[in-house]
């Protein structure tokens, strides 16, 4: 497996990011709105990040984060689900999480670990958060709470928590 790592992202990138986000969470009617809902907001944030496994030079996984702010709308809601004196300890400025993604046939082999420690490393940032469901015995939330995650509160959905990590900085 390779992994790239870029700061910023090109309509190259959202292509290949289209090619797996589709068929691992297929919550979009189609890439067009994707990128104007989703993407294209996203890939505009400061600190915006994108990494990408590839097996044999085809894209099996991306992860991507950016500088969660006041005024965004993640922040802004996980604000009021978060009990006040956490909230103001880890969001704004924080490094959010927002979406890792891997191909049905890559999973289980370390693909996400490793996009998400590719996503980390060298953030300035000292807070890291993101959004999980709140299944402690789901995949992604033992991956995290492998990774020294842990649970801050309750999620902006049903069953969804919120988890942080300090970070190097």
């Amino acid at each position: 497996m390779g992994l790239t790592t870029v700061d910023g992202a090109t309509e190259a990138d959202g292509a290949e990011v289209w090619s797996v986000y589709d068929p691992v969470f297929g919550d979009q009617p189609d890439e067009a709105t994707w990128r104007e809902v989703v993407w294209e907001r996203h890939t505009a944030r400061d600190g915006f990040r994108l990494v990408r496994a590839y097996e044999a030079g085809r894209a099996v996984g991306f992860a991507y984060g950016y500088t969660g702010r006041a005024g965004q709308w993640w922040t802004d809601h996980v604000r009021g689900t978060l009990a006040p004196d956490v909230a103001d300890t880890w969001l704004d400025g924080h490094f959010e999480v927002v979406s890792i993604g891997v191909l049905p046939g890559s999973r289980g082999l370390g693909t996400g670990r490793a996009l998400l420690r590719a996503l980390l490393v060298g953030l300035p940032h000292d807070r890291l958060l993101l959004m999980t469901t709140a299944d402690p015995d789901d995949p992604a939330r033992r991956l995290y709470a492998g990774e020294g995650w842990d649970v801050l509160g309750p999620g902006t959905g049903d069953a969804t928590v919120v988890m942080g990590r300090r970070g190097s900085a």
